[in-house]
């Protein structure tokens, strides 16, 4: 069996600009990918089959998103083969970090390889989005503007790419409902829309944050705590916040200063995801 890597994403920003009749709310924000990855495993099988070996602690195996990529390309590609898909995680759950979502988005781009099925990575996007709203950024493996809510992609290239730099995320003890965020009467849900060059002249900010921090006070804690040394953000709905930090050494000796219980990691970012090129040498 081999294994593919499955990168984690931060949100720069997360601008709730409105929403969809059917209740769906529409954003902006940027992708930004980082070498924090879990690694998914996949063999295939002859006779059809899709089972999971290991996949993330506590979740169902039919209710885990590498298994539904991998029967819903099935399905839609009348597929007669299958797969042993074994996940090894290392990106924090419920953490705003994307983890789950990576995982299906490399199910999907390998086993599409694997299988011989040649869809184009636009198709694989397409069934991904009914696996979640971040699939389809991961499967094009790239830092992306997104808009709608969050299918409609723009890559991040030189110039407009963001700086080659290192993050200290922080992750509480704690699981945060992005249901429940987005239900909460308080978000803002009217910021005006922005472009690309306006980001990147100005940056932006994270609408869920306020709601976060008054729901959740160990994520108004860890920010507060960051916030001492550059600007504290949040990711996607949290619990994970994260700091800039340019270098390693510096993120390595902000995370000196903190509570040693703390989980943290020191990523550094990249505008194209490592699945890429791994494929790209098969």
């Amino acid at each position: 069996m081999r294994y593919w890597p499955a990168p984690a994403k931060l949100n720069l920003f997360l601008h709730v600009v409105g929403r969809r009749p059917d209740g769906y709310h529409l954003l902006q924000t940027c992708f930004q990918l980082v070498d924090l990855c879990d690694e998914v495993g996949l063999r295939v099988r002859a006779d059809g089959v899709i089972e999971r070996l290991r996949g993330a602690a506590g979740v169902e195996s039919e209710s885990d998103l590498c298994v539904r990529a991998a029967r819903a390309l099935q399905q839609a590609s009348g597929c007669r083969l299958g797969a042993d898909i074994d996940v090894r995680k290392r990106i924090p759950m419920g953490a705003g970090l994307g983890g789950g979502s990576s995982d299906a988005a490399t199910t999907l781009r390998v086993l599409n390889r694997l299988w011989g099925l040649d869809w184009t990575v636009d198709r694989l996007a397409s069934l991904g989005l009914g696996l979640g709203a971040d699939v389809p950024v991961f499967v094009h493996g790239r830092t992306a503007w997104a808009e709608g809510v969050g299918e409609r992609l723009v890559p991040m290239v030189p110039p407009a790419a963001p700086p080659d730099t290192n993050y200290l995320i922080i992750k509480p003890k704690i699981a945060i409902s992005t249901a429940d965020v987005f239900r909460d009467p308080e978000l803002t849900r009217d910021t005006p829309p922005i472009t690309i060059a306006g980001f990147l002249e100005a940056g932006g900010h994270n609408d869920c944050e306020p709601v976060v921090r008054r729901r959740y006070p160990e994520v108004a804690n860890a920010l507060d705590r960051l916030a001492q040394f550059g600007r504290a953000r949040l990711t996607g709905t949290g619990a994970c916040v994260y700091l800039e930090c340019g270098t390693r050494r510096r993120g390595l000796d902000i995370l000196r200063q903190l509570p040693p219980d703390w989980e943290a990691y020191v990523v550094r970012g990249v505008n194209e995801s490592p699945l890429n090129g791994q494929l790209a040498s098969v």
